[in-house]
């Protein structure tokens, strides 16, 4: 076989490689997925590498820079292939700031961590957020939101679990309790005894609909064949709190949730009492941001929410979600475009879709 073909079968193989692609473009996504060497210098590189586009002849492709080394080559002093990527530095930063964060007997400010992280505050408001999908006030709140609910669960008093959550005072705690907690902290030890929660059952093209309200928002929406069952799965929802039958003037609320129903695009403004963990309060945020008319797969709403790998997550805050349509969950579709599985039926998830569609 002579040079010239050997040359051509190599050029051959490396072009047929997906990872060709990915050095072509220097996609910063596949840095840390594998390198690939240059035989004519001796160097191996990110795929991200900003040198000049090597011959595909002289390429090879390795899983790790171990590999590459031990086949002979060095590291590339331009993109420093041997060393965490940016994106590597920054995860790893970010995880060192959680974990700070959430030893801090205070809240540390955003300029604190940015001088412990070495970036400015506007660089690393921005990396933080990349990384975790929370801004650095919004992660440590949800941290402390947790440990007051550990405290108020393990603590003698009520005092005894605003110290052991980190507050240094009682009046900054109850400027946030309601907040944290969706009701008062007493209320919260005693598991929600004497929450009020009117509620009230309808009836619109897609079945029943029963529509409950706490002090603080509409906190239900759901649909199904049987009123009765409804009405039990919003006791179960809210075990110790007091249900309430609507009154008339409620009734005037349910008619503005059954119009949302009949017309998804036009959007619910009212106030909504959203309960759930960090996690499923920012999947809950990025369904309110998907326009009527449109659909995302669970893939792309984790991507969105910035953990692309929390795909099963995802699919399982968007199940936990008790507002139908106005935290519209049934935007969200397969990676095929195929309706999956819908709290209150597939059925229902596709006329609503084609409402959206039609309107």
């Amino acid at each position: 076989m002579n040079m010239v073909t050997r040359k051509e079968i190599s050029a051959a193989a490396t072009v047929s490689d997906p990872r060709w692609a990915a050095v072509l473009v220097r996609n910063p996504k596949a840095d840390g997925k594998f390198v690939y060497s240059v035989r004519s210098t001796g160097v191996y590189c990110r795929p991200s590498c900003a040198a000049r586009t090597a011959r595909p002849e002289n390429v090879a492709f390795h899983a790790t820079p171990g590999d590459a080394e031990r086949a002979g080559f060095r590291p590339c002093k331009r993109c420093k292939p041997d060393q965490l990527s940016l994106a590597g530095q920054h995860a790893a930063k970010v995880a060192e700031l959680c974990r700070f964060i959430e030893n801090a007997e205070e809240l540390p400010t955003l300029d604190e961590l940015a001088q412990r992280a070495g970036l400015s505050a506007y660089h690393l408001h921005r990396v933080f957020k990349d990384v975790t999908g929370l801004t650095p006030k919004a992660y440590a709140n949800a941290h402390r939101a947790k440990r007051v609910r550990k405290e108020l669960g393990s603590s003698a008093t009520v005092t005894q679990a605003i110290y052991g959550a980190g507050y240094n005072s009682q009046g900054r705690f109850y400027e946030e309790s309601n907040q944290l907690l969706g009701m008062t902290p007493t209320r919260y030890r005693a598991g929600g005894a004497g929450t009020e929660i009117r509620f009230a059952v309808g009836e619109c093209s897609l079945g029943s609909i029963l529509v409950a309200q706490s002090e603080r928002g509409v906190c239900a929406i759901m649909m199904g064949d049987d009123p009765d069952a409804l009405a039990r799965e919003l006791q179960d929802q809210f075990q110790r709190a007091k249900l309430i039958g609507g009154d008339a003037g409620f009734e005037q609320l349910v008619a503005k949730v059954v119009g949302l129903v009949e017309a998804p695009g036009v959007g619910l403004d009212l106030p909504l009492d959203v309960r759930g963990t960090a996690f499923q309060q920012r999947v809950w945020q990025a369904l309110r941001e998907i326009p009527a008319g449109e659909t995302v797969s669970y893939t792309e709403l984790a991507r969105r929410i910035g953990a692309p790998k929390s795909v099963r997550a995802v699919a399982q805050a968007c199940g936990a979600n008790r507002l139908a349509v106005a935290i519209p969950c049934h935007r969200v579709v397969r990676n095929d475009g195929a309706l999956s599985g819908y709290r209150w039926g597939v059925e229902r998830k596709r006329t609503l879709l084609e409402r959206e569609t039609a309107s």
